[in-house]
């Protein structure tokens, strides 16, 4: 027994300073505390160091106190600092990896979210809103797909409070995370060689960044594609082989005369335009071209490749003073500065030209805009994700006294946390208007959205009247009745416009 209890009391009584330490800003809080002992070690970007952390957790609505026990987790972990340009922030992102005693990974259920052994401590520096991510997060898994889960914490780093973070799963394969199929080494061939990949659009970190090259480029750069699982590690050269072909294929298909018959048996068409509808919404100055992820299962599981998931939003929603990232109008896909390393794919644009791919959008962004978009819904998701922290906001902003300075790259500054939540608020209420503007807007009569009254629209127009089947993208307020409905009224507006008659 007492061979069991003195390394448990060796570890607390390590803790006691680093706990103690922490006193002047944070003695207990309404959200989990993370406490961590690197035990003097630096944490670098790569390879990750081992260190002791300890939850505080007693449960939804109850307090904690830095003074409890840790019973939201207590152990090894491997941390390493995480982020591109985010590292030039005195506030530091983590990635953790839960281990055993033995320095193995292991798979534990962290504030609630599933078990798994990667996580991300994520840490809002630019973002003095904290929730820019978050509320991506939610509205993604709203539509449909999979993002990560959040928790707001508190996080004490050896002894010094380093601020509100917001603990979130790493993107990974996984049945809780991207549940597509694990593919072993020794899957060479047949079906079994056909999926699951995760695949990453971003910066290169590093020489020993493993993947390829496009064949296709922009302003004269090549789209890097990344090895994200299997890992750059695991990954045979059969699955580099086979991956690569099917994103040569898809490409080239894309080049092509013939590319709009071609690419829905590839594509998972509904994805890519979620994703768009994501990254245009929150004109995201990373979109489409960093921290982007795409992935492929079976082919006996549907096969195609499929956007997601959604990935660091910190600069969206008009936090960017670079890229035309705090306009209000005009496409993030338009981007077109010859001089950045990292460019958008070309295919996009040939996606965005074809009509079919426009009326998807169309039609999803009218479903969307009558409910998970809907800007009274917006506006309350925000208000229920900024005051989760209100009593720990404080702290953080006392910790890092940025509120009414610039940190790179914000284009507002506001005074106070208020402030800055009013202009997301506002910046969002006036980006959907302008989105609405473009993809919901139609002349009298243009039934079917493409620009013109013509004789497909009356077509369309009775086939709506019917009940019978019709396409996609029905532009409502082209109807000629002011309640959007489409009527036989509909159809003799439109036969007397084709006719001349008006």
């Amino acid at each position: 027994m007492k061979l069991f209890i003195y390394p448990i009391l060796l570890f607390f009584l390590c803790l006691t300073p680093i706990i103690s330490a922490a006193d002047e800003l944070l003695t207990s809080s309404d959200l989990p505390i993370v406490v961590i002992n690197t035990n003097g070690q630096t944490i670098a970007d790569e390879p990750k160091i081992e260190a002791q952390m300890g939850i505080i957790y007693n449960g939804q609505g109850v307090r904690n106190y830095l003074t409890d026990p840790f019973n939201g987790y207590n152990g090894k972990i491997g941390i390493e600092v995480r982020g591109g340009s985010s590292q030039n922030f005195p506030k530091k992102q983590y990635a953790v990896e839960t281990r055993d005693d033995a320095g193995n990974d292991i798979d534990v259920s962290l504030l609630d979210m599933p078990a798994e052994s990667d996580w991300i401590l994520s840490a809002p520096y630019t973002d003095k809103t904290l929730i820019r991510n978050i509320l991506v997060y939610k509205l993604s898994n709203d539509m449909g797909h999979y993002a990560s889960r959040t928790r707001f914490c508190e996080v004490v780093l050896n002894g010094d409070y380093q601020g509100v973070y917001v603990l979130m799963e790493k993107i990974k394969r996984g049945k809780n995370r991207v549940s597509i199929s694990s593919i072993k080494t020794d899957a060479i061939s047949g079906d079994n060689l056909t999926g699951g990949y995760i695949i990453k659009i971003d910066k290169l970190k590093g020489q020993d960044t493993l993947g390829w090259y496009s064949a296709y480029s922009n302003y004269g750069k090549k789209i890097y594609y990344q090895y994200h699982y299997p890992k750059q590690e695991d990954i045979v050269a059969e699955q580099k082989a086979y991956i690569q072909d099917y994103i040569n294929r898809f490409e080239t298909l894309m080049k092509g005369d013939a590319y709009k018959d071609g690419y829905p048996a590839m594509l998972n068409t509904e994805s890519f335009a979620d994703f768009l509808i994501i990254n245009e919404l929150s004109r995201n100055v990373d979109g489409y071209r960093l921290s982007t992820f795409m992935f492929k299962d079976k082919d006996s599981k549907g096969g195609k490749l499929t956007m997601g998931p959604v990935w660091d939003f910190d600069l969206g929603f008009g936090n960017a003073d670079y890229f035309n990232g705090s306009s209000i109008s005009g496409w993030q896909a338009d981007f077109s500065y010859s001089s950045d390393n990292n460019q958008i794919p070309f295919w996009w644009k040939r996606l965005r030209d074809d009509p079919a791919f426009q009326n998807t959008i169309r039609a999803r962004w009218q479903v969307l805009r009558g409910d998970i978009l809907k800007s009274e819904r917006l506006n309350s998701l925000i208000d229920e994700m900024s005051g989760i922290a209100v009593e720990a906001r404080a702290r953080n902003f006392t910790r890092w006294p940025i509120l009414g300075k610039y940190v790179w790259p914000n284009q507002f500054i506001g005074k106070t946390y208020d402030e800055e939540i009013a202009y997301l608020k506002t910046w969002i209420e006036q980006r959907v208007l302008w989105l609405d503007s473009q993809w919901l807007t139609c002349i009298p009569g243009d039934i079917n959205g493409d620009g013109k009254t013509d004789l497909n629209d009356a077509i369309t127009a009775l086939r709506v009247c019917i009940g019978a089947e019709f396409a996609s993208f029905i532009c409502k307020n082209a109807a000629v009745s002011t309640d959007g409905k489409i009527s036989l009224a509909d159809v003799i507006y439109i036969l007397q416009k084709v006719s001349g008659l008006r």
